[in-house]
């Protein structure tokens, strides 16, 4: 994360004063943002901007076993995807997203600041200028969640959901309680979200990373 956080500090500012209400209503259970049946091979995802850090981006959508998926290959840099968003929690407290990690940053750590690369980040914004993090990390313990960087008007705390190679190379799915997992980082009730990142960096360790995602829904419940 690192200085990725600091240019997404401004972004997420931005996003909380002018974002609209977004995704795709597919019932009253659940509004995806990230829709892999609008993926088109050659096209960027619908909805979503590029995010620049540090060096060129790499972002493609592929072919995946269930259907098209957004691919991110990084070297040696840093960059994201992301949209702004206006998602009351009350309603929608659950976020899933699929992901695959086929390359860590090696000796990537986000627990130092020299170290803090991730092969696959989703990171979410909120209304009063913070921010959850959810993370694979090459070498943090899967549940670790802790505070990540130091930064003016913004607190970042990290979740590492999935930690080093043992389960690269397959796709997973992942379900938060992001009301609940607010709560707990943060100590308050929940507020608004206002935007959403996925992200991918290795310029700290002046490595090489690549993950893949599939797509990711905010649910009214977890069923």
């Amino acid at each position: 994360m690192g200085r990725v956080l600091t240019f997404f500090a401004g972004t997420a500012l931005a996003l909380a004063a002018t974002a609209a209400a977004i995704g795709t209503r597919t019932g009253p259970l659940s509004l995806i943002l990230l829709d892999t049946r609008s993926l088109r091979l050659g096209a960027m995802p619908p909805g979503w901007q590029v995010k620049v850090n540090r060096g060129t981006p790499d972002i493609s959508v592929v072919e995946g076993p269930s259907g098209p998926a957004v691919r991110l290959k990084c070297r040696k840099s840093s960059f994201a995807l992301e949209r702004g968003a206006d998602i009351d929690l009350e309603e929608y407290p659950v976020l899933t997203w699929s992901w695959k990690v086929s390359e860590l940053p090696q000796g990537g750590d986000f627990r130092r600041a020299r170290t803090d690369d991730q092969a696959a980040q989703v990171l979410v914004a909120f209304s009063d200028r913070r921010i959850l993090s959810y993370i694979w990390d090459s070498s943090a313990p899967k549940g670790t969640m802790q505070t990540s960087g130091l930064l003016p008007l913004l607190r970042v705390v990290a979740v590492v959901c999935r930690s080093g190679s043992s389960e690269a190379n397959q796709w997973l799915m992942e379900t938060r309680n992001l009301a609940r997992d607010y709560e707990a980082a943060f100590g308050k009730r929940q507020v608004r979200v206002k935007g959403i990142r996925l992200q991918i960096n290795s310029q700290h360790t002046g490595t090489s990373a690549e993950s893949y995602f599939g797509e990711v829904a905010f649910h009214r419940s977890a069923e």
